[in-house]
């Protein structure tokens, strides 16, 4: 994870631009990941990262979900005169 690295190399690098060279991110994501994980431990950014990703497919499935019954209400609500 490249959280958990750049922490990591925040220890032992000696600036902030051979952190984001070495693994391939603007100084942006940099900052916005120490703003946004600080104080955090390894083990709390993995379990995170697990919430994130659970709750975006659950997300995902709500929305299906929403767009089936729209269409189930939609043609329901049409008139229907049994096969032809």
């Amino acid at each position: 994870m490249s959280v958990c690295r750049a922490r990591s190399w925040r220890c032992c690098a000696s600036s902030v631009s051979d952190i984001v060279r070495q693994l391939g991110i603007s100084e942006q994501t940099f900052y916005r990941w120490k703003k946004q994980y600080a104080g955090m431990q390894v083990e709390g950014v993995r379990e995170l990262k697990i919430l994130q990703d659970e709750n975006a497919r659950l997300k995902k499935l709500v929305a299906e979900l929403s767009l089936d019954k729209a269409i189930l209400q939609d043609v329901a609500s049409k008139k229907w005169n049994g096969p032809r």
